[in-house]
């Protein structure tokens, strides 16, 4: 459920592309939702749900557990179907154009002793289909190699990962398997990227730079991004706008327009209430978990979270 205000600048995405476009024209909006509602095991998740994202736009999908955050981005995907409404993905009907979205499913957890190296991960994403290992010099056996052996190495500069790509990815921290992981989502170049919860297990510092990753790879190579998160705060610094479920419904916009009082209230149809601490953190008190939650939780303190708390 979306304001007039937020329809508004749910728009502002499409505007900016006109100008970047040079046509006058609007561009289609990466991702529209109209009147959408998904319903699974026999009840509704969410309803009524209006979103239109811009290009190039960071948007983070919050709310408590079980709200459906996960089940937005397989509905982008295509393998979660609408009950009821409308969804269009880079202006096809979702799974029409998966060739062009990175996905980055929850964190994986890698076995002490994985001995793939980083570099590995990445070049799954541009040949994951195929068996077995590269073999040693390949890449300088014909052009198609050594184009995908460039990719690679490009895809590892732009995340920032070129210090310890050669290493076993289980002797990589948390937040340089995020990087590497990122980089495998960027491998063919997605208009749309699709982020589950990548800050999760994170430190605060690597949370702070995976974010800024992030923003940078929006900001600068026009993708879209939708990055489902437990707490807002690391990534305030960053955002365009928020989608945030809760009760079944949604609210869209700026973090300061829907992570207020009154608009959490009226989501989750109790008294909600959101305050700043004095280093500008944002905390929510009051709100509920939803009665289906599912997966793990934070440990947070009962009835206060951390502005989007959920699963």
């Amino acid at each position: 459920m979306v304001s007039g205000r937020e329809d508004a600048r749910a728009g502002q995405g499409a505007e900016r592309d006109a100008g970047r476009g040079g046509q006058g024209r609007a561009r289609t909006p990466a991702i529209e939702l109209h009147d959408a509602q998904v319903r699974l095991g026999g009840r509704t998740i969410w309803s009524g749900v209006e979103v239109a994202a811009g290009h190039g736009e960071l948007i983070a999908v919050l709310g408590p557990n079980g709200a459906g955050k996960s089940t937005l981005l397989q509905v982008l995907l295509g393998a979660v179907p609408l009950s009821r409404g409308t969804a269009t993905v880079l202006g096809s009907p979702p799974g029409a154009r998966d060739a062009r979205i990175g996905f980055l499913p929850q964190r994986r957890v890698f076995d002490s002793g994985t001995r793939i190296r980083g570099i590995d991960i990445v070049r799954l994403g541009l040949d994951g289909s195929r068996w077995g290992m590269p073999v040693p010099g390949a890449a300088r056996l014909s052009a198609r190699a050594r184009a995908r052996a460039a990719r690679v190495s490009e895809l590892i500069e732009m995340v920032g990962a070129r210090e310890y790509a050669n290493r076993p990815i289980d002797e990589c921290s948390g937040g340089e398997q995020q990087r590497l992981l990122i980089a495998q989502a960027l491998a063919h170049r997605p208009e749309l990227l699709l982020l589950d919860e990548p800050l999760d297990g994170l430190d605060l510092t690597n949370q702070a730079a995976v974010t800024a990753l992030v923003k940078a790879i929006a900001t600068e190579r026009n993708v879209t991004v939708l990055l489902v998160a437990h707490d807002v705060n690391p990534l305030l610094p960053h955002l365009d706008r928020v989608i945030y479920l809760a009760g079944g419904r949604a609210a869209v916009g700026t973090p300061s327009e829907v992570i207020t009082s009154p608009t959490l209230s009226a989501l989750y149809g109790v008294d909600v209430e959101v305050l700043r601490t004095g280093s500008g953190r944002m905390v929510v008190v009051g709100a509920p978990e939803a009665p289906h939650a599912h997966g793990r939780r934070h440990p947070l303190a009962d009835g206060a979270h951390g502005a989007g708390a959920g699963g």
